[in-house]
């Protein structure tokens, strides 16, 4: 089997910033999405996000994009990396980190002023609704903000250089 492009990018030296995993046409309908990694942490050398702060993030992020006036329509899909240092973000379209920065920048400030009840976190709407920390999930939407979205740069919209 080939190897995923995702597990050909060297992660012990990716920093936490805003790239593109893949974008490509939909061989059966042709319609291109593009995946974004948006990674929150230097995978293998900072702590990974605590599984709860990562459901209340998803369940944030979930809602500001689908409600998000310019973006809704094109969102296919927000979610967590098994790892737990960061998430994917797919949008209809061929998309550069550039286009969508402004989009994830005000999704996790979103996430970083939310106050209330996090989103779709009751028994009737997630299957497992006491695994979310709405503070752990405003620190790590903090941080990502402050350290690395609100100075994105080439270093950090463009994987480093992939495995052989």
């Amino acid at each position: 089997m080939e190897r995923i492009a995702s597990f050909s990018v060297d992660h012990n030296v990716l920093e936490p910033g805003v790239y593109v995993s893949r974008s490509d046409a939909d061989p059966a309908t042709g319609c291109v999405t593009t995946t974004f990694d948006l990674r929150m942490t230097a995978p293998n050398r900072e702590p990974v996000m605590d599984t709860a702060a990562v459901h209340a993030l998803e369940h944030l992020g979930a809602t500001f994009l689908r409600n998000d006036r310019e973006w809704a329509d094109r969102v296919v899909y927000f979610g967590p990396m098994g790892c737990r240092t960061g998430f994917y973000l797919v949008v209809f379209g061929d998309c550069a980190p550039q286009d969508v920065a402004p989009l994830v920048t005000r999704l996790f400030e979103f996430a970083r002023d939310f106050e209330g009840d996090v989103p779709g976190a009751k028994p009737e709407e997630c299957g497992n609704y006491h695994d979310s920390d709405l503070a752990q999930a405003k620190w790590w939407a903090r941080r990502y903000v402050e350290r690395t979205l609100s100075r994105l740069d080439e270093a950090h919209t463009a994987y480093p250089a992939l495995l052989g």
